[in-house]
């Protein structure tokens, strides 16, 4: 298969060169760059298959709805990197099946990279752009799978707090699917518990609780703390 010389560029670029530690490679005003990096005993196929399985390798207390099962990705332009919200029965009624969308796919060459955009997590009511680059390419003892999540726009957190939190939960989702593939390098070391818990910033497992039926806050009292802007 041939791929655009553009695209295969941007592949090939983030998927060589020196072994990356997971970091913050850029930040200032208008937003931050995350970048990570591993090295599996997994074929390029191996790896493109199960990274567009998340349901798999996924952080469940990362989910809207507490289950990494929900979450479905279709490789292809346009497709939905999607969360189903199960109904949920309660004394008096049964609610309404919903769904979030976490990205959506931009560019998908199998077995090479994986683009999507959008805004994960507390982002996702920010007016931010966040675009994620996931690149294969095969090495003498596996597969290295490289990691870019790029942000940029306005938001309502502390730039150095939040950049921070965003690259534990990127590192946290990495490391989970080079654990499933079998890790052959060193993985970065977890980012502190402090950090996901940046000025404001909401965890999903908040919006839903499981332990109240589902039912979770309101909108109101779920992103209120976010309208407070000093």
């Amino acid at each position: 298969m041939r791929y655009p010389i553009t695209a295969l560029a941007a592949a090939v670029s983030l998927a060589t060169g020196n072994p990356l530690a997971a970091e913050v490679v850029e930040q200032d005003r208008s937003g931050f760059i995350t970048k990570d990096e591993a090295v599996v005993s997994a074929t390029p196929k191996e790896v493109w298959l199960a990274l567009i399985t998340p349901s798999t390798w996924w952080n469940a207390s990362h989910t809207w709805s507490g289950d990494s099962a929900n979450l479905t990705l279709r490789p292809q332009a346009g497709g939905c990197f999607c969360e189903r919200i199960p109904e949920t029965e309660e004394e008096d009624r049964i609610t309404l099946e919903g769904s979030v969308e976490h990205m959506r796919v931009v560019q998908s060459y199998p077995e090479a990279a994986l683009r999507m955009t959008g805004g994960l997590g507390p982002l996702q009511s920010e007016a931010v752009n966040g675009v994620l680059t996931i690149a294969i390419s095969q090495v003498d003892d596996g597969t290295r799978i490289v990691w870019e999540y790029h942000v940029a726009g306005r938001m309502r957190y502390e730039m150095d707090v939040i950049s921070k939190a965003v690259d534990g939960v990127m590192t946290e989702q990495l490391n989970g699917l080079a654990s499933l593939l079998g890790r052959l390098d060193e993985p970065a070391e977890e980012a502190p518990e402090e950090a996901g818990e940046a000025d404001g910033a909401i965890e999903p497992e908040a919006v839903i609780d499981e332990e109240a039926g589902g039912e979770g806050p309101s909108v109101e009292d779920a992103f209120g703390d976010l309208s407070d802007e000093g």
